[in-house]
């Protein structure tokens, strides 16, 4: 059991139908403890009060207040509450859910339409269940003293600095500009990622690749939400697209984006094999296409997420002279994916989310080509 005790949860849906089954399905796994249910964001709020609560899973449409409307009136009545927004997979709620953890969600679901489809939806049961449990628990571990790793920029030495969960050791900075970026991330990654690139695309124009775990649809209104908080061109990939400039390139939804050598431009390669560790897209197939093409000159930024997507990636990054860069725990939704290759001593710098694009910009900007 978690810490001697189970994950708190309340479910918040009009539909007594889906209440219930999600219930159910919630509490067939026995770290988790459903408190509380509502029927609208008003019920919630009072709940949400009265009960211990560390988790609510909050539906978009409903009457009296919606999931939009509740959501920051459940962060302010319950500090430290985790917010994972729930919706049927459409256009409207996918924006309304990309919105909703850069208001404060942690993450989302996307709960299937009807009421056979959530009885026999083992993958989404399994997903919900996954994501209350590594949000619940890193929200447990945040009231820990952490000791974030705040490396010299100019350090040619690696250094060893103790972090959660164990020790980390830093490669050296890179000494030479990079030709490209990668970015992999997942949970609590959309907010991560417009904080980030509104602040390293001002005056940037090395191409950026990103992966993060998302389904159709979603990925192409994340390009979108991008795009308008970068003032930089950002889309899906596209098969054969050459990779340019001043471009950023998310991979689609359902399919892995990877890198393909050309004469004159490397392209992007739309590619639609089996899922990498349970993710399509995942980001351990763009890392492993793009290391040998661009060797020593690609740098890779590791972000919030469950998981360890993206580590053996990196593995083939710095075998073949690439960097990494990571999302420290601290201001990490979920310190999976960047703990992992932290603590797999693959990292040149382990850097809160809002130092990351200074560093990153002094090394584009100012070593040696």
């Amino acid at each position: 059991m978690p810490s001697g005790d189970p994950y708190r949860v309340m479910v918040v849906d009009d539909s007594a139908v889906i209440r219930g089954l999600l219930t159910r399905n919630l509490e067939s796994d026995p770290e988790i403890k459903v408190m509380a249910t509502a029927t609208n964001g008003e019920v919630a709020l009072k709940s949400v009060v009265k009960n211990d609560i560390e988790i609510v899973v909050l539906d978009i449409e409903m009457p009296v207040m919606d999931g939009m409307t509740a959501l920051p009136l459940l962060l302010k009545a319950k500090p430290g509450v985790q917010v994972i927004m729930a919706s049927t997979l459409t256009l409207a709620n996918a924006d309304i859910s990309l919105q909703a953890m850069a208001n404060g969600a942690a993450d989302y679901v996307t709960k299937p339409t009807s009421t056979k489809e959530i009885h026999s939806a083992d993958a989404f049961k399994s997903e919900l269940i996954e994501k209350i449990k590594a949000v619940a628990q890193a929200g447990r571990s945040s009231g820990r003293t952490r000791h974030p790793v705040t490396a010299r920029r100019s350090e040619a030495v690696p250094k060893k600095v103790v972090i959660s969960p164990g020790p980390v050791v830093l490669r050296a900075a890179p000494s030479v500009r990079p030709d490209v970026i990668a970015i992999g991330s997942s949970t609590g990654g959309p907010p991560a990622l417009f904080t980030l690139l509104k602040d390293l695309c001002k005056n940037f124009t090395l191409p950026i690749l990103i992966t993060q775990h998302m389904p159709p649809t979603f990925t192409a209104l994340l390009a979108e939400h991008i795009s308008r908080a970068c003032g930089v061109p950002a889309s899906e990939g596209k098969n054969g697209e050459k990779i340019e400039p001043g471009r950023i390139y998310v991979a689609p939804g359902n399919f892995h984006m990877t890198v393909a050598r050309g004469e004159n431009c490397n392209t992007i390669k739309i590619i639609d094999t089996a899922p990498v560790n349970f993710c399509r897209p995942a980001v351990d197939p763009m890392l492993r296409s793009m290391a040998p093409i661009y060797g020593s000159r690609l740098l890779v930024i590791m972000l919030t997420g469950m998981g360890h997507d993206g580590r053996d990636g990196s593995k083939a990054v710095t075998a073949a002279g690439g960097s990494v860069i990571a999302q420290d725990e601290a201001t990490s939704v979920v310190w999976g994916m960047p703990g992992a290759v932290a603590t797999s001593g693959l990292c040149s710098a382990v850097l809160p989310l809002n130092d990351i694009a200074p560093y990153v910009r002094k090394i584009a900007l100012r070593t040696a080509a």
